[in-house]
């Protein structure tokens, strides 16, 4: 459905067009949800929802049902909180920096506290307010990134006057290797996390990230925490991809030139043609997310046919070899997919040996971004 829509759409003047299927993003959570009952899913909102637009994927979201969404850090949330309606919450992952408490308290975030140090000021801050206020308590169960070391987290647990301040809605840590459903870190993180979760009785726990989601029931706890799966992305190393796709990403033509046998394409002339080929110049580099490492590996699509890049990825511009298509099936000013049905995210990023989270929150802002809603119409475009 996305590719018949986004086919329809008409690109602005910039040199790409960004299509976000909203649709496809609520078909996403539904499978999510539906695979993690009676688990609650909510979503990962972070880095302006991977780069295509918190704004809109959270209220498409809100519409179908979703009322917990997670977010970076304070700005994120200051900036997504007046869009939400209410009844819902919003946790703040990396927790409040010093001196902003009163700010969170104030627009009604929920910090995820992941240090001794970030507990305390919440618990002083909820004293002086005169009201218990929510958190979260992350712990670090074998990431060694965020999170709270068990002896610390221990401490909490016995600290009558840290419960008396705060409201725990939830016990969260984060998998390492979930993508690797075999992996044996999972079997790990999760003994430890049931250990340390079990120090706060009847508090609903979250370990399961997109990955976790497609690990046994024993991972998905109380709240399932979703975020490339929203997004298209694969949510593990499986042979197949389950989600829905939600971006489609085209570029359009500014030149094709014929180079002659054995002539340079490109900085460095990292490319030289083999025969005679016809190459066209389109109008997206690494300044619009497409990065470096793509060149003379990735590619670009038109009617069937993949069309190479060859040559390195400039800021502005990619050379794509052309020669495969018949004369006059392409022209300046046409269009070429990079990713819709031919070629996904994850072989884009694949390509380019990175992920599929590093091309979503790349993409710039040099897009013409359209979306579509959850009734597969087109609702608009987003410079």
């Amino acid at each position: 459905m996305l590719t018949e829509i986004y086919d329809m759409i008409i690109g602005g003047m910039g040199g790409g067009r960004l299509c976000i299927d909203l649709g496809a993003v609520v078909a996403n959570y539904k499978l999510v949800a539906e695979r993690v009952a009676p688990a609650e899913v909510g979503a990962v909102v972070k880095a302006n929802a991977y780069g295509l637009g918190a704004d809109e994927v959270a209220q498409a979201l809100c519409r179908a049902g979703c009322r917990l969404f997670f977010v970076a850090d304070l700005g994120e949330a200051l900036a997504l909180r007046s869009e939400l309606p209410s009844g819902f919450r919003l946790v703040v992952l990396n927790g409040l920096p010093p001196g902003a408490e009163g700010m969170g308290i104030q627009r009604g975030v929920t910090p995820a506290l992941n240090s001794p140090e970030q507990a305390h000021r919440w618990a002083d801050a909820a004293r002086k307010a005169g009201e218990r206020l929510p958190a979260v308590l992350q712990l670090d169960s074998g990431m060694g990134r965020l999170g709270l070391a068990t002896e610390d987290l221990a401490s909490l647990a016995a600290d009558a006057q840290f419960h008396s301040a705060i409201d725990l809605v939830m016990v969260m840590s984060h998998l390492a290797c979930a993508e690797t459903t075999e992996h044996p870190a999972n079997a790990a993180q999760l003994a430890c996390f049931e250990a340390a979760a079990a120090m706060f009785s009847g508090v609903p726990r979250s370990l399961a990230n997109s990955g976790g989601a497609f690990l046994p029931a024993d991972f998905h706890g109380d709240v399932v925490r979703a975020g490339i799966a929203l997004y298209g992305g694969a949510p593990n190393r499986s042979d197949s991809n389950p989600m829905q796709p939600v971006v489609g990403l085209d570029a359009r033509v500014i030149q094709i030139r014929t180079i002659e046998a054995g002539g340079p394409v490109g900085y460095g002339h990292s490319h030289y043609c083999a025969r005679e080929s016809r190459i066209a110049t389109i109008g997206v580099g690494y300044a619009d997310g497409l990065p470096r490492s793509l060149g003379n590996r990735g590619a670009a699509w038109l009617a069937g046919e993949r069309l190479p890049i060859v040559g390195r990825v400039s800021m502005d511009s990619i050379t794509i070899d052309v020669t495969a298509l018949p004369y006059g099936r392409i022209e300046a000013g046409d269009w070429v997919k990079l990713i819709g049905p031919h070629q996904s995210l994850d072989t884009l990023a694949n390509d380019a040996g990175t992920i599929s989270y590093e091309i979503l929150t790349s993409l710039g802002a040099r897009y013409d971004r359209s979306y579509v809603n959850e009734a597969t119409g087109v609702r608009g475009e987003a410079a």
